[in-house]
């Protein structure tokens, strides 16, 4: 009998991170089904398979829920699994341990070692580095080095959308200004939840020089651009991967891999020096994207589903049970309106 899993998604851009997942599932001769409590499920292919209500979750007795959501419903069937829904962007990790999970698998070497370090104290779940599953195709279409800079050069512009992180109203200006010289191409792109005005204003400055980008899907952009500019997106993150610059407006994290800056009037020769890419930058890059990301053979997807075979091998249990987690667990049951048993 082939293998249920369940995805699970709150958010749209469940879509691109468990796709990958869900081809391995296939690949392997499983089945996946996907249940939404947010938006995303109307996007879904005709081949996918959507779940509505928690009695058909139930029905479909997965042997694991796999999401990149911060928390998940305790009463859907099968181990609970985080994949994460992007790299650390300034915030600690250990946010993310809500008591909801019985595995976490973890995107590279930095994160590995804080989440085993929590795991040896709680003892409520298990750590194992898989590799992020939504690179998995973005990783089989980078390998072979980074290109040269295209001319005129092409520059993606992303925001998050916290009000305290977001640099984008405060480089509005030096974007509008720098987008109307012909100089560079840029693409503009916002996290899904940015404030609707800036997002307005943004749109408002298309050109021949500039293009507004609704792809929920940031990666596909990413082969397009030279450089990035940011502030304290997870985006940004990923976008390291490809080993090409980023320019950062107080990122609450710096470090050589970043051209950070703090005055609007940085903005332009932070993107000079960006596309001259020294030497000395690029190879912080690299050993920054090593750090967060080994792997670059598009199989992590693959190594989560062996992650999770293991643990139920193993017996499905972890050295300690879950917290209680009363109050999140009531919230949930709310969302979902799921009374029934666990």
């Amino acid at each position: 009998m082939a293998k249920h899993y369940l995805l699970y998604g709150s958010e749209r851009y469940a879509l691109a991170i468990l796709r990958p997942v869900q081809e391995a599932i296939r690949a392997r001769g499983g089945e996946a089904a996907w249940f939404f409590d947010g938006p995303g499920a109307e996007d879904l292919h005709p081949d996918e398979k959507l779940l509505t209500t928690t009695e058909e979750v139930r029905r479909w007795n997965a042997i694991a829920v796999i999401t990149g959501s911060n928390a998940v419903p305790h009463f859907f069937p099968g181990v609970k699994v985080e994949t994460f829904h992007g790299f650390d962007a300034g915030k600690p990790r250990h946010i993310y341990i809500r008591g909801f999970f019985d595995l976490y698998c973890t995107t590279g070497p930095r994160d590995t070692a804080q989440f085993k370090a929590i795991a040896d104290k709680v003892g409520h779940f298990r750590v194992v580095e898989t590799g992020w599953p939504k690179i998995d195709p973005f990783m089989q279409e980078i390998a072979g080095g980074v290109p040269p800079v295209r001319q005129p050069p092409v520059i993606l512009y992303h925001s998050t959308f916290s009000p305290s992180w977001s640099a984008a109203e405060t480089l509005y200006e030096e974007v509008k200004r720098l987008s109307r010289t012909g100089e560079w191409k840029w693409i503009v792109t916002f996290h899904p939840k940015m404030d609707p005005s800036t997002v307005a204003k943004f749109r408002a400055l298309e050109n021949e020089h500039l293009r507004f980008a609704d792809d929920d899907n940031i990666l596909e952009l990413f082969p397009q651009v030279d450089m990035m500019c940011s502030d304290t997106s997870s985006a940004l993150n990923e976008f390291l991967l490809t080993h090409k610059p980023v320019v950062t407006f107080k990122n609450r994290r710096p470090g050589p891999q970043l051209i950070d800056i703090d005055d609007p009037a940085q903005f332009e020769p932070a993107i000079r020096r960006a596309l001259s890419r020294p030497p000395e930058l690029m190879e912080a890059i690299a050993a920054y994207a090593d750090s967060i990301h080994p792997y670059r053979d598009g199989r992590s997807s693959e190594r989560v589903l062996d992650a999770i075979d293991a643990f139920i091998a193993a017996g499905a249990r972890n050295p300690k049970p879950k917290p209680m987690n009363f109050w999140r667990k009531l919230k949930i049951r709310k969302r979902i309106g799921y009374w029934g048993p666990a």
